[in-house]
């Protein structure tokens, strides 16, 4: 439910944009697009009590995003997928501590601006906003960690891209996103060991795009 209400939240925030400009530009606004992203975490950790890091795996998820054009040069974007990754704390002082598995959904909204003089092709900027929310974490069976919880984050996106226009419809699409994604996370390993974590993945996506 908490998903879902996010989800409905971030899209509200895309068709406020939306709104503004129905009536200076009602045909093609719209565009869809479905991809293959890269979420490619960069992550630094302070631990307490035991010290070391965090890696969080690289993962390949199917993405989904909806994009209202303003004007021909600006357009809002809502991006959604869901990604799960290991997580490991390193280097601390009872070793490497497999943490399991963590899921999160992390929609992101951007404003964007688009060069239209290069004919077919679209190159575009963006920054906004992401809300991450994480759940259904996994700890390993018998490992010392014998619960885990991470609060939900809130932070900056930024964004550039590529759209290269097949016809009225149909594109290809290149982007690349930097997120900023920070978490207090909680282990319970006999005491209770706080962590910050700040992930802040750069998230690759290749796909392609429908306008109407």
């Amino acid at each position: 439910m908490r998903i879902r209400r996010t989800l409905i939240i971030a899209a509200a925030g895309v068709l406020a944009l939306a709104g503004t400009a129905v009536a200076q530009n009602a045909l093609h606004n719209f565009q869809v697009k479905l991809g293959v992203s890269g979420v490619l975490p960069d992550t630094s950790a302070t631990i307490s009590t035991i010290g070391g890091g965090v890696d969080i795996s690289d993962e390949y998820v199917p993405t989904f995003q909806v994009e209202y054009f303003l004007n021909a040069n600006v357009s809002a974007e809502l991006l959604c997928c869901v990604a799960t990754h290991d997580v490991k704390a390193v280097g601390t002082a009872l070793g490497d501590v497999d943490l399991g598995k963590i899921t999160h959904f992390p929609p992101t909204v951007t404003l964007k601006y688009h060069w239209t003089d290069f004919g077919a092709w679209k190159p575009y900027v963006g920054a906004g906003v992401n809300y991450t929310h994480f759940f259904n974490d996994e700890l390993p069976a018998g490992g010392a960690v014998t619960a885990i919880s991470y609060d939900d984050s809130w932070g900056g996106a930024l964004q550039a891209g590529l759209d290269y226009q097949i016809d009225d419809h149909w594109s290809l699409n290149v982007d690349v996103r930097k997120i900023w994604i920070s978490t207090d996370v909680t282990l319970v390993a006999g005491p209770t060991i706080d962590a910050s974590v700040d992930i802040n993945p750069v998230i690759v996506t290749i796909g392609s795009g429908y306008r109407f």
